[in-house]
């Protein structure tokens, strides 16, 4: 019998992130370690995958959209990459 793959449905997730005191570079530095820690996982085979991030250096923050099968995934992310964020809020994602 043939196997076939599993397709895992994704939902995609906004993640608000805020870091008072924290300049530009350190922010950039955030970003980076959670967009490799969404690709680790993923060549683990997880069903995650970064989509993309916004910093407002302005206000000490950023937002990243990342599609995952789970909020879990998201969070479990955020532990790899050593980063706290305020919320992981379910999002439409609207192309175009």
């Amino acid at each position: 019998m043939a196997r076939r793959a599993v397709a895992h449905q994704r939902q995609t997730y906004l993640v608000e992130n805020y870091h008072p005191g924290l300049g530009e570079n350190e922010l950039q530095g955030m970003v980076s370690r959670i967009r490799s820690a969404v690709a680790e996982m993923a060549r683990d085979g997880k069903a995650i995958r970064h989509v993309r991030s916004t910093i407002v250096p302005a206000d000490e923050s950023f937002l990243c959209v990342i599609d995952a099968s789970s909020e879990n995934l998201v969070r479990d992310a955020y532990t790899r990459a050593g980063t706290s964020f305020e919320r992981i809020s379910p999002a439409l994602s609207e192309e175009g």
